[in-house]
């Protein structure tokens, strides 16, 4: 495996566990590689897709543990219920 593809799974796989430092430091490794922007939006689309997918599993299993009425407060009102 070359270190553009390397860089390409490191910041799809950052954007699917929210690390915001890592995501920098992977975009500025993909620019310095210089890495096609649309193969980094590529990697990060299918990262964050992960990611929406985790969450909604934590929230099934959460709510089958505790009810239906956890997990609602905050949605609509930005980052964590603020």
């Amino acid at each position: 495996m070359d270190d553009q593809m390397k860089e390409l799974i490191a910041i799809g796989a950052s954007a699917a566990v929210n690390c915001h430092p890592c995501l920098r430091h992977h975009l500025a490794e993909c620019d310095r590689l210089g890495i096609d922007r649309a193969e980094v939006k590529a990697a990060v689309d299918v990262g964050m897709m992960v990611n929406r997918g985790a969450a909604a599993k934590t929230r099934d299993v959460v709510q089958s543990l505790l009810g239906p009425d956890v997990g609602q407060k905050g949605e609509e009102r930005g980052c964590c219920g603020g």
